[in-house]
């Protein structure tokens, strides 16, 4: 399984992190080690997760010594073991050393939203056509990463930003004065490849914008019956998404619902940092 995550992407947030912890440089590193001293340091699952972020842990050890060695030792994706490797650097022990919490901080991030992410995507009913989808609630800074992670689990990703899609929520419909005007001034203003989605609350405003013409609606906070309900009336008009109040337990019933998607902002907000180290040989 292959995931795309270029240099020129992550560089920008791999030097924040480095100049945020090296910028008066590293005191005890540089008492203790000497500076020829070479070093061999293997990246070890410590619980069962998801690996992700080769990339950008290998990044962060080359953005201070361009000559240290990482090579992958489990492909992007994989679902390990305790106690397996995941990824070795080797070269300047000094370099290492200096990077090993940034790197270290970084991947915990990414194995966790990956790993949370494996644990919704397999909560679906078998053969499920419905996707785990994340949402904008990302930390800060990080968005590009977070929603890597969440490819890297198995999940899908929502809108980039708030200029990729049209997304009308609750407040655009009070500020535009209704759902069908919201859905009239988006239609007027998208571009002829984009689509309209259109958060609704009850199954009163489902039925005004299937009416007005969304082309995905997003059943928020809905109980399943209503869920159930709704993929019924959008049948063949609309794409249904699913929001608000997802919990675990609730996903294999939504799935079975007929959803098209649900997204889940837990995956990005509230996913545990996964438990690695980082072992000298």
């Amino acid at each position: 399984m292959s995931f795309e995550l270029p240099s020129v992407v992550v560089d920008k947030i791999v030097d924040l992190a480095l100049y945020e912890d090296l910028a008066a440089g590293d005191l005890t590193t540089e008492a203790c080690i000497d500076p020829e001293a070479e070093a061999v340091a293997h990246a070890v699952a410590r619980k069962e997760l998801v690996a992700c972020g080769g990339p950008v842990y290998r990044r962060v050890f080359q953005r201070i010594h361009p000559l240290l060695e990482v090579t992958d030792a489990v492909e992007e994706g994989t679902l390990v073991k305790p106690g397996t490797r995941l990824w070795t650097v080797q070269g300047r022990a000094r370099a290492i050393l200096m990077g090993e919490r940034t790197a270290l901080n970084l991947v915990q991030r990414m194995c966790g939203i990956a790993t949370l992410t494996r644990t919704y995507v397999s909560a679906l009913p078998p053969g499920s056509r419905t996707r785990i989808i994340d949402t904008r609630k990302t930390t800060p800074g990080l968005r590009v990463l977070e929603r890597y992670a969440v490819r890297a689990g198995g999940g899908k990703n929502h809108r980039d930003n708030l200029g990729s899609a049209v997304l009308i929520k609750d407040n655009h419909v009070v500020a535009a004065g209704g759902i069908k005007e919201a859905i009239r001034r988006a239609r007027e203003r998208s571009p002829h490849t984009g689509k309209v989605e259109c958060e609704v609350d009850s199954l009163d405003q489902l039925d005004e914008a299937l009416e007005a013409g969304a082309d995905i609606v997003l059943l928020d906070n809905m109980s399943t019956a209503d869920v159930i309900e709704g993929v019924r009336r959008a049948r063949g008009k609309a794409l249904v998404e699913a929001s608000g109040s997802i919990t675990l337990p609730r996903i294999t019933e939504l799935g079975q619902a007929g959803v098209d998607a649900i997204s889940v902002g837990a995956l990005t907000h509230s996913a545990p940092a996964a438990d690695i180290g980082l072992d000298f040989e």
